[in-house]
C-alpha cells in the first residue's frame, strides 16, 4: 500500500497528514507516559520500535522487493538508530518517568536551537543574524517559565534526573539531524526509517536489559499492550508515514510546523487524561518558547535563501 492511497492526493493529502503527524505524535507522548508505569521504559521503547521496524522491513522487502541495504548503507543506518532512535527516543522516553509530559515534549521540541548552536560552536555556521540570536534568547527565556513553574511548584522526585535525560534525547536528534543533512545516503525513508527502528530495538533492548529489571511480556497489563499497540501503528506507522508524505506535499516551512503543535497536543492530553499540572504560565512559556523556536528557523531559512540568491549572481 502506497501512502498515496492513504490520504487525499495534492496539498489537501499535504495537510491531513500534516494534522495526522501533529496530534499523533503528540498524542504519543501520553501514551508513552502511561506505558512508563507499566513496564520499564527502554524495555517498552525496544518493544514498540521492533515492532514497528518488523512492519515496515517486511512490507519492503517481502512486498516491494527492495534488496538489502548495503555495506554502506547499514553503516549510515547504525549511526543514525543509534543518535534517532536508541538515544533520542530511548531517553526521552525514561525521562518520562521523572518530569511532566509536555515539559519533556517541550524539550524536545528545541532541538532546531541546539542545531543552530552546534553549527555555529563545531562548524564555524556564519548564517545568523540577530534574529536568530533574537530566538535562541526567546526559546531559552520560554523553556526557563516552564522549568521554574514545574521545578518549584510541583517538583517530582528524580526531577532533575528527567531533564537530564530529556535534554540528551533532544542533544541526540540534534546531531542525528546535522548527521542526515552532511551525509545523505539514497534509500527510501520509510524502508530506512524500518531499519533503524530494529537496530535500534535490539541496542535497547542490551541497554535495558544492563540497567532496568526486565519484567516478562507475559506478565503485562491489558494498558500495557493497548499503549504499545498505539505506540506501534500510531507513533511509529501511521504517524512516520504521514509526516514523509507531508514534506513530499507541502513547503518544509509549512511541513515543520507539526513540531509547533507537538507540544501543546502533549501538554493539553496529559492534562485530560492524567490530570498534569497545567497553568497558565505553563502555557505562556510554552508559546513564548515555540515562538523562540519559529523565530529561529525563520531566520536560518532567511539567511539560506540570501546566500543563494548571491550566488546566483
Amino acid at each position: 500500500m502506497r501512502s498515496s492511497d492513504i490520504f487525499p492526493k495534492g496539498k489537501a493529502g499535504g495537510y491531513f497528514a500534516l494534522g495526522i503527524t501533529s496530534v499523533v505524535w503528540g498524542t504519543t507522548w501520553v501514551a508513552s507516559k502511561i506505558g512508563v508505569t507499566e513496564m520499564p521504559p527502554l524495555q517498552m521503547a525496544s518493544i514498540r520500535q521492533f515492532l514497528g521496524g518488523i512492519c515496515f522491513v517486511t512490507y519492503f522487502i517481502f512486498f516491494k522487493g527492495m534488496a538489502l541495504p548495503t555495506r554502506r548503507q547499514f553503516s549510515w543506518l547504525i549511526v543514525l538508530s543509534i543518535l534517532m532512535f536508541v538515544f533520542a527516543n530511548g531517553l526521552s522516553t525514561w525521562s518520562l518517568l521523572y518530569i511532566p509530559t509536555g515539559l519533556s515534549a517541550l524539550i524536545g521540541a528545541l532541538y532546531p536551537l541546539s542545531v543552530v548552536i552546534i553549527e555555529r560552536v563545531f562548524y564555524r555556521n556564519r548564517n545568523m543574524t540577530l534574529l536568530t540570536f533574537a530566538g535562541l534568547l526567546i526559546g531559552i527565556a520560554g523553556i526557563g517559565i516552564v522549568f521554574y513553574e514545574s521545578a518549584f511548584a510541583h517538583r517530582s522526585a528524580g526531577f532533575l534526573l528527567g531533564i537530564f535525560l530529556s535534554v540528551l534525547a533532544m542533544l541526540s536528534w540534534s546531531v542525528g539531524t546535522i548527521f542526515i543533512a552532511k551525509n545523505k545516503l539514497k534509500i527510501n525513508p520509510y524502508y530506512g526509517t524500518g531499519w533503524q527502528m530494529l537496530i535500534s530495538s535490539g541496542v535497547l533492548f542490551i541497554v535495558a536489559y544492563g540497567t532496568q529489571p526486565i519484567i516478562p511480556i507475559t506478565t503485562f497489563s491489558l494498558k500495557a499492550w493497548l499503549v504499545i499497540v498505539y505506540l506501534v501503528l500510531g507513533g511509529s506507522l501511521l504517524s512516520f508515514v504521514a509526516f514523509i508524505y507531508s514534506m513530499k506535499k507541502l513547503s518544509p516551512a509549512v511541513s515543520s510546523l507539526y513540531a509547533y503543535f507537538n507540544p501543546l497536543v502533549a501538554m493539553l492530553t496529559a492534562a485530560l487524561l492524567l490530570n498534569e499540572h497545567l497553568t497558565m504560565n505553563i502555557l505562556w512559556g510554552a508559546l513564548v518558547t515555540l515562538s523562540g523556536v519559529f523565530l529561529v528557523n525563520y531566520s536560518i531559512k532567511q539567511a539560506k535563501k540570501k546566500l543563494m540568491a548571491g550566488s546566483e549572481q
